[in-house]
């Protein structure tokens, strides 16, 4: 079993371009939506993603917080592209650029389409207490925002929220 701990801030400005040293195109979608993951009928998510020439199948579990049970699995790009027609919701177009920072790596995600203008940096971690030098274009932690989450956006992304939502001070 794979587990992920992974925190999530806001990108506040362009000062990690310099440092990108790869970025891939990223298309996703989800195979289950949001209520049923709100209502309890699925407790995972249920994701296919297109990443450059590669394709993967992903499993995640439902929780708030930076650790989550997570199951990838490589798949081929055309059973990916068949599954992402069969999916619910939105599709996650993105471009994820791969920045180290003070011996970490950190993956920013550029959201393009209905989602376009939310930059959302994200670190993985070997234990949730890890230390981690936060770079100055790392904003404020939306880890346990569920709005923020991919299968969220997906299913209202970030062009139908509201000022209140997208400035932090909406519930």
């Amino acid at each position: 079993m794979g587990i992920e701990i992974e925190r999530k801030f806001l990108v506040t400005n362009d000062g990690w371009r310099a440092a990108a040293r790869e970025v891939v195109p990223m298309a996703q979608g989800y195979l289950n939506d949001l209520a049923a993951m709100d209502t309890g009928a699925m407790k995972a998510s249920v994701r296919v993603r297109i990443a450059g020439d590669a394709a993967f199948l992903n499993l995640k579990s439902r929780e708030l917080g930076h650790t989550r049970q997570e199951f990838d699995y490589p798949i081929p790009v055309a059973d990916a592209r068949a599954l992402l027609a069969l999916g619910v919701g939105g599709l996650i177009d993105k471009r994820r650029h791969y920045v180290e920072h003070e011996g970490h790596l950190w993956e920013i995600d550029e959201f393009l389409g209905d989602n376009a203008g939310l930059v959302v940096a994200e670190i993985e971690l070997e234990s949730a207490d890890e230390a981690f030098a936060r770079p100055v274009w790392a904003g404020r932690e939306v880890t346990d925002s569920p709005r923020y989450y991919n299968l969220a956006l997906a299913t209202r992304p970030y062009s139908r929220w509201s000022e209140a939502e997208r400035d932090g001070t909406a519930a």
